[in-house]
């Protein structure tokens, strides 16, 4: 049994710059790559295999044919999706379905996600819930164009965790990076997009009727219990369980001792350089890899020193 390392796809986006090169090292088809898919199923964007047996063939594919990789699971479609994202610009003021809106209207799932802010410049700030007590009165603002009294914005930084469930109002800002945990689903109602054009001259495409149709209101904050757990001067940081998604961070200084948790493991390297080693086999981990544990490995060792987002899938029947 070995790891599967992904192969990354990028995505051009209109608020997108070139800092997944700069800061990752990653080799980009543009200067306007929004995102990197690091870890996907989506047809919009699948992940290749790059090593071990099953290498050249898609995550897509690993998940129809060889469910013994990930423990025999049920759903119809590999649950989760790995981004980081690069916000040169502002993203449009969005909200997301939950699966049975997503899956009535759009015939995929809705999309749960959350934040790891990998960095951010000073003043940076997210949209992040909104101020309307009803949905008329949502409406009603949203017509009239009153954002200022409509939108919550809060300021971020470096290492900041931001739980967004479906009917979350939302929207990355400017000068922004990411790394976004969330469903695998593509399907995103803009509802404010500061009249931006595309290329062509176009106003981009609005979602109004959608969005208040999914929009949680009162806007409701989500508590996060974070916990920590040392290994020395390693650590396991706890960000969110549930029902889609465990989220953790692995501080790695020196060494850490893993184990599994569920039936398979994604991880994505945001800092320094670590070793992956698995069955005493050991697997350079340099910033930006992406990589899943399969079922059927049940301990690992990472060393170095770096940082790492890790996700298993929830717990939801």
């Amino acid at each position: 049994m070995e790891p599967l390392f992904m192969k990354p796809v990028f995505q051009e986006k209109i608020w997108g710059g070139n800092k997944l090169h700069t800061v990752f090292g990653f080799d980009l088809p543009s200067e306007k790559i929004g995102e990197d898919w690091a870890i996907s199923a989506h047809p919009h964007g699948v992940s290749v295999i790059e090593n071990g047996p099953f290498k050249g063939q898609t995550l897509a594919e690993l998940w129809h044919d060889h469910q013994e990789l990930f423990g025999h699971q049920k759903e119809a479609v590999f649950p989760l999706l790995i981004k980081i994202l690069d916000a040169e610009d502002d993203l449009s003021v969005q909200v997301h379905p939950d699966d049975a809106y997503g899956q009535a209207h759009e015939g995929e799932l809705g999309k749960t996600e959350c934040w790891y802010i990998i960095d951010a410049e000073p003043g940076a700030e997210i949209v992040y819930g909104h101020h309307a007590k009803t949905r008329e009165e949502l409406a009603e603002m949203i017509e009239a164009g009153r954002w200022d009294d409509l939108l919550t914005r809060v300021p971020v930084k470096k290492g900041d965790f931001y739980y967004v469930p479906s009917g979350t109002i939302h929207a990355i800002g400017k000068g922004i990076m990411i790394l976004e945990t969330q469903q695998s689903s593509d399907t995103t109602y803009r509802v404010y997009d500061y009249d931006r054009k595309d290329d062509q001259g176009n106003l981009r495409e609005l979602h109004i009727q959608q969005s208040i149709d999914v929009t949680t209101v009162p806007a409701r904050t989500p508590e996060l219990s974070v916990s920590e757990v040392k290994q020395g001067a390693s650590a396991v940081v706890t960000y969110l369980q549930t029902d889609f998604f465990n989220v953790y961070e692995w501080q790695v200084r020196g060494a850490l001792e893993l184990k599994a948790g569920a039936p398979y493991t994604l991880m994505t390297v945001i800092n320094g350089f670590g070793k992956l080693v698995v069955a005493g086999k050991s697997y350079d981990m340099p910033k930006g890899t992406s990589c899943i544990i399969p079922n059927g490995i049940a301990s690992w060792r990472i060393e170095g020193d770096c940082d790492i987002i890790a996700s298993e899938p929830g717990t939801k029947e």
